[in-house]
């Protein structure tokens, strides 16, 4: 029997969209990936961890010490916090400076999605910063 180009088609078509969720189930993280991924991009204290509504959910701590719902994209692994929150703390954003050669580093503190701070520059100038909550590169000063 001959298959008319147009039949072969849509059987390919088919077959293609019954595989699909197959595939996509067999590529999605498991639990203990996405708890690892969650921990790898700085959330702490990470519970009630459930796969809901396609999308991993959980609780958890920000480096700066917020609590945080979380929704993880189950193939990826990146998290959508329910508010911007940093993946870096105080303490890192300090270390960051120090290596970047500011001193006299004081009142450091989390605000409107940016790490802000207040320093020596490495000229000895008093400056204001504006710190990426991501990677601890001053982003402006003031």
């Amino acid at each position: 029997m001959k298959l008319h180009h147009s039949s072969w088609t849509a059987a390919l078509a088919l077959a293609v969209a019954l595989a699909a969720p197959l595939a996509m189930a067999q590529d999605a993280l498991t639990e203990r990936q996405v708890q690892n991924q969650l921990e790898q991009q700085g959330f702490k204290k990470v519970h009630d961890l459930k796969f809901r509504d396609g999308m991993w959910r959980a609780h958890a701590k920000s480096a700066d010490g917020r609590s945080v719902t979380v929704k993880v994209d189950p193939r990826t692994g990146e998290a959508y916090p329910d508010e911007q929150v940093s993946r870096l703390s105080e303490t890192d954003v300090r270390a960051s400076l120090s290596t970047a050669g500011y001193t006299h580093v004081h009142d450091v503190d989390f605000k409107d999605g940016l790490w802000r701070a207040k320093a020596e520059n490495p000229a000895g100038a008093d400056v204001k910063l504006q710190i990426d909550p991501h990677t601890g590169k001053v982003i402006g000063t003031d």
